[in-house]
């Protein structure tokens, strides 16, 4: 290609993000490419384009390139690019377009793998006649079908990326940039390394807090904003690219103090609740497969009936954005009348039992609790089933290891939440010491002020940073007087109520209450039959948590309607 010596070139660089300009097929690596084509070529490079963003959008990003080729005063003769997909992966319909503004310029466009050719051939050359339609390129058609292939690639990869994405975000897994009091982090699951959320150390600290005030009903948003701002709330810093070259840094944002606005749009955000509701997900809530920074509860009562989180019967979960009828409310509430519904299956399906109470043909009402399979019938009268249940929960015990055992762990659970006081009691004295600085500085900067303005707006800030200390100097008082748990007092009581479970349990007035802990003895749902005393060693029964243990029980246990008579627990637990 003799004819190219001596040429001026324009050589345009491309990746699709900045991810990639970064860590794959990177501007440095295309360049360097590009150099050693145009070294071989004899072709002197005038000036580089380089763009990071999606050649697959309307307005091309090549574009800019060619817009500076075509201005007679650059004196542009070539195109330089690695290949046709960094020209475009819009396939014919743009290739076509964008190369012949080139062509009316007459400059052409050069890839460094040769499949773009610049010479032209005439069909009636020989007869010395030349129009627009017998002037072609031998290699049109590679190249029209090299672009239909970057399209195509285009498409396969966006396919396999986004349609992974979306499928995991519905799974309950979490695929953008972590929203503010969360960090992102990668989990071995048995779909592989996804990602979920976490707390983030400081962020989350000033969410919980935003709803926790509003759940309490007794502030304005403005003064809960004030509140959060005077704990440090700001925003995450950010850095911001050049439009030209998102490689290069050209400032940050961020660092703003929380407005009503933004505190309005956190409380509403459901992941919070651990509840992911988007587009991917249909605009349809889907439960996360990490735990939220507040409960469903907390943040229903800080949305004020204004957004509503409900968990139907089957475990599915809505979204109102108003208050829902009681019928909804009150859906899935716990029933004194039938306090161990869900809490043992059916035999026969291990369907978990429903209670209800059905009328007999002379008026009068027999409770019972019925599995909810029409395909058979399976009913227990209620009564029977709960003297059931009291007879098993007077054959559990509890070693004395796993005695220890559990105090350990709530020994570990009250460190740690006191160690969480020190950390808020040290973190409102950072904030202090801060805002003491703050002051000083404001100060040392009007003594060399002689506008009387600025003195003024000064002064302004000072008193602002006062009365920020004031509040928080309220608040560390109010955290230090805090009046102390008698924690032996407390852990006492656990180790007794762990050596005598019928006050626990038997013995509990509540019957909700009772039913709770009669389902926190199992890792899996009981049968009615798993429960009757004949059926206790049974292999099949394995649901019983391992911190408990069953004893035999002796044929004189006495079951009645009034109570229960303790059986007396001989033998080694199996």
């Amino acid at each position: 290609m003799h004819e190219q010596l001596k040429q001026n070139a324009v050589a345009a660089i491309r990746v699709s993000t900045t991810k990639q300009g970064i860590d794959g097929d990177s501007p440095e690596a295309q360049k360097e490419q590009i150099e050693r084509f145009a070294e071989n070529k004899g072709v002197c490079i005038k000036k580089y384009f380089v763009f990071l963003e999606s050649a697959s959008k309307e307005q091309q990003p090549i574009q800019e390139a060619i817009d500076y080729c075509k201005d007679p005063k650059n004196n542009i003769q070539l195109l330089i690019i690695k290949s046709i997909d960094r020209f475009t992966r819009g396939g014919s319909d743009f290739y076509g377009p964008l190369k012949r503004q080139l062509e009316q310029c007459g400059v052409n466009l050069v890839d460094i793998y040769g499949i773009i050719g610049t010479n032209k051939v005439n069909t009636l050359e020989h007869l010395g006649f030349e129009y627009k339609w017998s002037v072609y390129s031998p290699t049109q058609k590679s190249e029209i079908l090299e672009a239909e292939r970057s399209k195509d690639e285009l498409r396969d990869i966006m396919s396999r990326m986004i349609g992974a994405e979306i499928r995991y975000t519905q799974m309950g897994f979490w695929m953008h940039q972590p929203p503010y009091g969360f960090i992102s982090e990668k989990l071995d699951t048995r779909h592989g390394k996804r990602c979920v959320l976490k707390p983030h150390p400081i962020e989350a600290q000033h969410i919980i807090k935003m709803f926790e005030l509003r759940a309490q009903g007794a502030l304005y948003d403005k003064d809960i904003v004030a509140i959060v701002n005077t704990l440090g709330y700001k925003t995450r810093m950010q850095n911001i690219r050049s439009k030209q070259d998102q490689t290069k840094i050209i400032g940050k944002r961020g660092g703003k103090p929380l407005t009503v606005k933004a505190m309005q749009k956190f409380i509403r955000n459901s992941v919070y609740a651990g509840v992911n509701e988007e587009t991917w997900t249909g605009s349809q809530p889907v439960q996360c497969a990490f735990e939220g920074l507040v409960s469903i509860d907390l943040f229903n009562r800080a949305n004020h009936g204004k957004r509503f989180i409900t968990e139907n019967e089957e475990g599915d979960i809505a979204i109102h954005n108003q208050l829902p009828p009681l019928s909804i409310l009150n859906r899935g509430k716990r029933n004194s009348d039938f306090p161990y519904r869900k809490f043992v299956t059916c035999s026969q399906c291990h369907r978990p039992l429903l209670g209800s109470s059905s009328r007999g043909k002379n008026g009068k009402h027999y409770p019972a609790y019925h599995c909810s399979n029409h395909g058979h019938y399976y009913r227990v009268p209620k009564q029977k089933l709960e003297d059931t249940i009291a007879e098993f929960i007077g054959s559990l015990k509890v070693s004395q290891d796993h005695i220890d055992t559990v105090i350990s762990v709530i020994e570990a659970e009250w460190q740690k939440r006191q160690q969480t006081l020190q950390d808020e009691l040290q973190s409102l004295e950072g904030r202090i010491n801060e805002l003491k600085l703050e002051a000083k500085a404001t100060v040392d900067k009007i003594k060399v002020l002689s506008s009387e303005t600025a003195i003024k707006y000064m002064e302004e800030d000072i008193m602002r940073i006062e009365k920020q200390i004031s509040l928080l100097t309220r608040q560390k008082a109010e955290v230090q007087t805090r009046k102390p748990i008698d924690f032996d007092k407390i852990m006492a009581r656990i180790r007794y109520l762990l050596e005598n479970l019928d006050e626990l349990l038997i013995k509990q007035i509540d019957p909700i209450k009772k039913a709770q802990f009669f389902g926190a003895i199992f890792d899996k749902l009981p049968s009615y039959e798993d429960l009757k005393p004949g059926n206790l060693k049974s292999a099949i029964f394995t649901g019983i948590n391992p911190i408990f243990s069953l004893a035999r029980m002796e044929k004189s246990s006495v079951v009645r309607r009034a109570g229960i008579e303790p059986a007396r627990l001989v033998g080694k637990g199996f």
